[in-house]
This record gives C-alpha cells, sequence and structure tokens, in this order.
C-alpha cells in the first residue's frame, strides 16, 4: 500500500439511539463526536439510524403489509390485464 493515501484505520463506536445501543469497531469513518466506552477509552462515536437492534428482520417485529388491498388498488386503477 502507498503511504499517505489511505484513511486512518481505527477504532470507532457505532450507536443506534433508537435502540439503545451501540458497539465498537474499526472503520475509517470519522466524527467530531466522541464517547467514553466501556473501557475508560474515549472513541469517535458515530450515530445511526438503524442496527440489527432496531430493524424488523432482526428482531422479529415486522409489520404485514396488505398485499391483497394492494393488488385489489393497482387492479382498479389500471384494470384488469389481458390473459
Amino acid at each position: 500500500m502507498k503511504p499517505g493515501i489511505h484513511p486512518e484505520y481505527r477504532p470507532v463506536v457505532f450507536r443506534d439511539r433508537t435502540a439503545d445501543y451501540a458497539f465498537l469497531t474499526r472503520s475509517t469513518a470519522t466524527s467530531d463526536k466522541t464517547v467514553e466506552w466501556e473501557d475508560g477509552n474515549t472513541y469517535p462515536v458515530i450515530d445511526v439510524e438503524i442496527s440489527c437492534a432496531s430493524h424488523p428482520f432482526y428482531t422479529g417485529t415486522q409489520r404485514v403489509l396488505d398485499t391483497a388491498g394492494r393488488v385489489e388498488r393497482f387492479e382498479r386503477r389500471y384494470g384488469r390485464g389481458a390473459r
């Protein structure tokens, strides 16, 4: 690797505020905000909107879509196709 052209790869905390969940990993992402982690060190923190703690696929709280209603609404709007 050429020196001086790659971003710094360092520990960063990613925090999902909606689920009150955070994890420490290594990343090249940068942030002006910092947080003190469980080990006593201070790391940059990146706030994310969704993580494995709040995503419906991982939590099992998926909402059921009314697919029948969507199909009927499509057929009303555009008519039944010629078959």
